[in-house]
């Protein structure tokens, strides 16, 4: 997928879900309860364990559009996206990194806290600007920086949860992604991979709300 399709399809679905976990025997079956509830833009970060043979398995799946997050060096963006990795992600604006995604052709969306980072990346050539972490304000503080840069694509990520993800989205988020709020770590450690599938039908059920 071409990044410019990556930034559209995501805007259409409106979510994505990101998986950060230490327990190597819950990724697979905690990612495929949130694809069983409806994701389809998927992520695994790059410490969690195995994550690019994760990365490689689920990006075999013709309906599934996954990437990989806690990107931090070109070597890691590399090794992603010859994973199967159509979109990086990473916590912090690395130019390089940015670089290299746009040389390898996929997507990328660095963390950003401020408008100037977002400026920042969106200069280097960042498809998309993740607010990372999401600040108390963040429905608000979505909005006020929509103001004077209009152009940005901000999609919060840690801190969006099923209470203020509609504020969110209509304060101008491009999308949202799911972090502990879809894939709670006492569902992880007791392997309540049910509870993870009905959590994922109900956060999407209520971006789709707001998407209609």
């Amino acid at each position: 997928m071409q990044p410019m399709e990556f930034v559209e399809y995501f805007r259409k679905e409106g979510a994505s879900a990101i998986l950060r976990t230490s327990l190597e025997d819950a990724v697979a079956p905690a990612m495929e309860a949130a694809v069983r509830g409806g994701f389809r833009i998927v992520e695994f970060t790059l410490n969690t364990p195995n994550a690019l043979d994760h990365i490689e398995r689920f990006s075999r799946q013709e309906e599934l559009v996954v990437g990989a997050g806690t990107v931090l060096t070109v070597d890691e963006a590399r090794a992603a996206v010859r994973a199967g990795a159509s979109f990086l992600v990473s916590p912090v604006v690395d130019e390089q990194i940015i670089e290299e995604a746009g040389a390898a052709g996929v997507a990328m969306m660095p963390g950003t806290h401020t408008p100037t980072e977002m400026l920042r990346a969106h200069r280097a050539g960042a498809h998309l600007q993740k607010l990372f972490p999401a600040p108390g304000s963040g429905p608000e503080f979505v909005r006020a920086c929509l103001g004077p840069l209009p152009f940005l694509r901000i999609v919060p990520t840690s801190g969006v949860n099923g209470l203020n993800v509609r504020q969110f989205l209509e304060a101008g988020a491009w999308a949202v992604g799911f972090v502990a709020s879809l894939f709670v770590a006492d569902d992880l450690e007791d392997g309540r991979f049910d509870r993870i599938e009905q959590r994922a039908s109900e956060l999407l059920a209520r971006v789709r709300k707001v998407r209609s």
